[in-house]
């Protein structure tokens, strides 16, 4: 089995990956802290061959965890950004510095599509875009959702919203202070997804396929105006086009692919834009 690691600064998620037919068996997560130890957190290591890490913990994290690992299992493989990887050139004037899990979706969404922009909807929302021709142009960082809500400190913070709510719902003024809070954060995400992506798009002159992924991504999905795809296991897929080990990986197939929508054209996203400078 493959052991595949997602080690966000909040949540820690995991898959086990079967060698043989490259089918998921199991999935988990657990909270990110500073000492994480097998056992309860992750499957039992004794059917683990093969290990590959995504890590943005604090380093001693990602030590301590490859440590543990090492003792363990046979081989551990660890991401990092770098300067080229698969056909990508990152857009970083210090690669390193790049968050690796945006660096593994940007090589995942250009081995998909050729060229692409990537959202992560997590603690933080990252918005990165990769041309035709694997040239990165670096990205944004904006407050994700759960950030903004603990930000206001108005007790709301474990008032979630609903991810099957309907768009139209929430861009309604809220009639409680809860309401209020989501409805607000929502429209400001979706908000700057939204005008990133065309702004982007209208300055390269290309409609780059959408794809989304992270623990609000659903939620946010809900407000994008362009056609988009939802990809949970877009980091883990990264993953596996860097350190291919199952017949189905050394083919190209990654593991969730989802068939992406045509982008709208770039004509009526400049419409769009345009309008909404205007307004």
């Amino acid at each position: 089995m493959i052991l595949d690691l997602d080690i966000g600064n909040t949540l820690s998620k995991w898959r086990l990956k079967d060698v043989a037919s490259s089918e998921i068996r199991s999935r988990g997560g657990v909270w990110t802290r500073e000492e994480w130890r097998p056992g309860a957190d992750i499957p039992d290591l004794d059917v683990v061959s093969t290990v590959r890490i995504s890590s943005v913990a604090r380093r001693a994290v990602l030590e301590e965890t490859v440590k543990l690992l090492r003792r363990r299992v046979g081989v551990v493989h660890v991401a990092h950004s770098t300067s080229e990887a698969l056909g990508v050139s990152c857009g970083y004037e210090e690669p390193e510095r790049l968050g690796v899990d945006r660096w593994m979706g940007a090589l995942a969404g250009y081995h998909l599509t050729g060229g692409c922009c990537t959202v992560d909807c997590g603690s933080a929302i990252t918005i990165d875009f990769v041309l035709p021709g694997g040239r990165h142009l670096g990205g944004y960082i904006v407050p994700g959702l759960r950030l903004m809500k603990d930000s206001l400190k108005l007790g709301t913070r474990n008032v979630a919203i609903d991810p099957d709510s309907e768009a139209d719902s929430l861009l309604l003024p809220g009639r409680n202070t809860a309401a209020a809070v989501n409805h607000g954060i929502f429209m400001a995400a979706v908000s700057a997804v939204n005008r990133i992506y065309s702004e982007v798009c209208d300055r390269e002159g290309v409609a780059l396929p959408l794809l989304v992924t992270g623990g609000d991504a659903r939620v946010v999905s809900r407000g994008l105006r362009v056609p988009h795809a939802l990809w949970p296991d877009m980091v883990y897929a990264g993953l596996e086009a860097s350190f291919p080990l199952t017949a189905a990986e050394r083919a190209g197939r990654l593991s969730g692919a989802p068939r992406v929508p045509s982008p709208a054209a770039l004509e009526k996203l400049r419409a769009s834009l345009a309008l909404s400078m205007l307004l």
